[in-house]
C-alpha cells in the first residue's frame, strides 16, 4: 500500500494533543510548553511532516515563499505573474499565486493576507487590490492598487500618458467621433486612463461627448452590454478607446455582431497588450504597458522590505508605448451618419 503524505491531523494523533496545539506549535506561538513542542516535533520528524512548508517554517522562522495575491486569473495577472517568475528565477525563493474567493469584493487581500501570512509566505505582491493599507504579518508591495491613500509601496504603469497617447493616435487618424470604455471605477489606473482620454480630446478641441463614454468595469458582459448600446446609437463613434484589450477583443466581437468592418468601419484601441493582441484575426493595436517588467519592479522593492531596507522609490511609474496594428485606420466619410 501507498503510505499518504502526513498530515497536521497525523502529528496530532502522534503527539497526543490536539490539532490545534500543534498549529500553535509549529507556528511558534505562546502558549505552548517546551515539553509539548519537543514532542510535537519529534512526531514531525518521525512522520517526515518536516518536508512541509509549516515545519520548515517553524524550524527557520521562514517559508522561502513569496505569494502574488490576484483577484482573478486573467490575462494581466498572467504576465505580471510571468515577470515576478523570472525576476525570483536567480534567488533561493519560490513562488505561490494565490486568488482569493470572490476577488472582485472589496477587501479580498485582507482575507487571503490573513489564510497566508506567517505560515506559508514571507512576503506579497498584490496585484489590483481594492484596499492599499490591508494589515499583515509580512512586508508587501502593491501593483496597479485602488485609489485611496496607501501605506505601501506601490508600481504601475503610466496610464494617464499611455490613455492619452492613444486618443491622440486616433484624432490624428481623424477619428473626432472617440468612444472610450473604461475599466474598474476603484483603481488608479482606470481613473488616470479616463483622465488621459478626456485631456487628448480637449487638447485636440473636441467636445466631451458623455454618450461616447461607457463603464465595462472588466467584464466581458458589462463591456459587450455598453459596446452594443454605444456602436447602434445613430451618431455612434468612428472609433473607441478601450481601457483593456479584453474589453477591446469583446468590443471587436460586437462589431462583428453589428456588422461593422474593423478598421473600415470601426477603429478600437486596447490597452496592455496581452499575447492575444498579436493572434486575433485582425492584430489589435493598444497601448503597451510593461508587465513583465511591473512584477519584477515589484519583486526588487519586496526583496529590499524583506531584507529590512528601504527601496530606492517607493512609487515606480513605467513608461508605455502605443503600438500601432490593424485596427485602426481614418474614419471613412459619413460614417455612423
Amino acid at each position: 500500500m501507498t503510505r499518504h503524505r502526513p498530515t497536521i491531523h497525523d502529528v496530532a494523533e502522534r503527539a497526543g494533543v490536539s490539532v490545534s496545539t500543534v498549529s500553535k506549535a509549529v507556528n511558534g506561538r505562546y502558549g505552548v510548553a517546551t515539553a509539548t513542542v519537543d514532542a510535537v516535533m519529534a512526531a514531525v520528524a518521525e512522520l517526515g511532516y518536516e518536508s512541509s512548508l509549516i515545519a520548515s517554517s517553524m524550524r527557520s522562522r521562514t517559508t522561502g515563499v513569496i505569494g502574488v495575491l490576484v483577484a482573478d486569473f486573467e490575462p494581466f495577472s498572467a504576465e505580471i505573474l510571468k515577470g515576478v517568475g523570472e525576476a525570483l528565477r536567480d534567488t533561493s525563493y519560490d513562488l505561490l499565486a494565490y486568488s482569493g474567493s470572490r476577488g472582485d469584493e472589496e477587501g479580498w487581500e485582507r482575507r487571503s493576507l490573513s489564510r497566508l501570512s506567517g505560515t506559508l509566505i514571507d512576503g506579497a505582491i498584490m496585484v489590483t487590490p481594492t484596499v492599499v493599507r490591508a494589515s499583515a504579518d509580512v512586508p508587501l508591495v502593491a501593483i496597479d492598487p485602488h485609489t485611496g491613500p496607501a501605506d505601501v509601496p506601490i508600481v504601475e504603469s503610466d496610464s494617464y500618458g499611455g490613455a492619452r497617447e492613444a486618443t491622440a493616435y486616433l484624432i490624428g487618424l481623424g477619428h473626432t467621433r472617440i468612444g472610450y470604455i473604461a475599466g474598474r471605477a476603484d483603481l488608479r489606473s482606470s481613473i488616470a486612463r479616463d483622465a488621459g482620454y478626456r485631456r487628448a480630446l480637449a487638447d485636440a478641441g473636441i467636445p466631451f461627448d458623455p454618450s461616447h463614454v461607457g463603464a465595462g468595469r472588466y467584464r466581458e458582459a458589462t463591456v459587450r452590454e455598453v459596446a452594443i448600446e454605444m456602436l447602434s446609437a445613430p451618431s455612434r463613434p468612428t472609433a473607441v478607446f478601450a481601457a483593456n484589450d479584453v474589453s477591446a477583443i469583446a468590443i471587436l466581437q460586437v462589431a462583428a455582431e453589428l456588422r461593422l468592418e474593423v478598421p473600415r468601419d470601426l477603429s478600437i484601441v486596447g490597452f496592455d497588450d496581452i499575447p492575444e493582441a498579436t493572434r486575433l484575426p485582425v492584430p489589435l493595436t493598444t497601448v503597451r504597458q510593461p508587465m513583465g517588467r511591473l512584477g519584477a519592479a515589484a519583486v526588487q522593492m519586496l526583496l529590499a522590505l524583506m531584507r529590512g531596507e528601504t527601496p530606492p522609490t517607493t512609487h515606480l511609474r513605467l513608461p508605455t508605448k502605443l503600438v500601432a496594428r490593424q485596427t485602426t485606420a481614418p474614419p471613412r466619410l459619413h460614417a455612423g451618419g
